[in-house]
């Protein structure tokens, strides 16, 4: 590989690690050389996640961790500086939706819980936020780091069912762009903030929402595929490029993107 393109030995910090999107990261730093640090608030998948990724000899720890919890990120800074000593990436993938917080197509706005509201807008923005916050302070002392957010095809355009998901992605988007500037401003060009937007991926928590019971694609999952010009869904494996490429010294004068990897679905406008 061009070494403008490694993460070798870098240290990289993946939030919501016991997770698919964050598993499927994480073991592609693992096999790109990097030392990887998971956090989970499960401990079952946290062990579980860790003992994959150093089966053959990779490097990584689990920490359990509250993306929520500003002092349970704090201890995990400390544990990583007093074990490492740096923070070289942060990805921020914990975050996601909840299925009392996607409305059914029969029910309205007023419909949804406000608790699911607020459940799914502190997830993914707070749960964005706060770990920022804490791990940022890292980089800034040392004077460079990488972090990587995860908006979504609902911060482009309204996506119906989602509200709470659609708000608190287009705040991360929003924020990631916020945070690129108050670094680069404040703390000189070795510190950058991006973000990728993934297009429709078939995963556990939509997987009920695009494929009906018998495997066959349902009413939405048909409207999703019509506006994505590839015509079909993006495979999990498909973002890990992408998100190495933003953390790699390739990409050093890239700071405050969203980049979109949707098979197209965000430049179609379905005509």
């Amino acid at each position: 590989m061009n070494e403008q393109f490694s993460i070798k030995d870098k240290v990289a910090v993946i939030t919501g690690a016991g997770g698919v999107l964050g598993g499927s990261i994480a073991k592609s730093f693992i096999e790109a050389g990097a030392k990887v640090v998971a956090i989970d608030i499960r401990q079952e998948q946290l062990d579980a996640r860790v003992k994959e990724l150093t089966v053959n000899g990779g490097e990584a720890i689990g920490i359990v961790g509250n993306v929520l919890d500003m002092a349970s990120l704090e201890n995990v800074a400390n544990e990583v500086v007093a074990k490492w000593g740096q923070v070289d990436i942060l990805l921020n993938i914990a975050g996601g939706n909840t299925p009392k917080g996607t409305l059914a197509p029969d029910q309205e706005f007023y419909d949804m819980p406000v608790e699911e509201w607020e459940k799914v807008t502190n997830l993914n923005m707070n749960g964005t936020v706060y770990p920022s916050m804490v791990f940022s302070k890292v980089m800034a002392k040392q004077k460079h780091g990488c972090i990587i957010n995860v908006s979504s095809m609902a911060a482009y355009s309204a996506l119906t069912r989602v509200p709470g998901y659609s708000a608190a992605k287009t705040a991360v988007s929003n924020f990631t762009q916020w945070l690129a500037t108050e670094m680069a401003l404040k703390h000189g060009d070795g510190i950058r903030v991006n973000a990728i937007a993934p297009g429709f991926f078939i995963g556990d928590q939509n997987r009920a929402v695009l494929i009906n019971p018998d495997g066959t694609l349902t009413d939405r999952s048909k409207k999703v595929l019509a506006k994505t010009p590839m015509g079909r869904f993006g495979d999990i494996s498909e973002l890990n490029g992408a998100v190495q490429f933003l953390c790699s010294d390739a990409a050093r004068f890239i700071t405050g993107v969203v980049l979109p990897i949707d098979g197209g679905f965000s430049a179609f406008s379905g005509v």
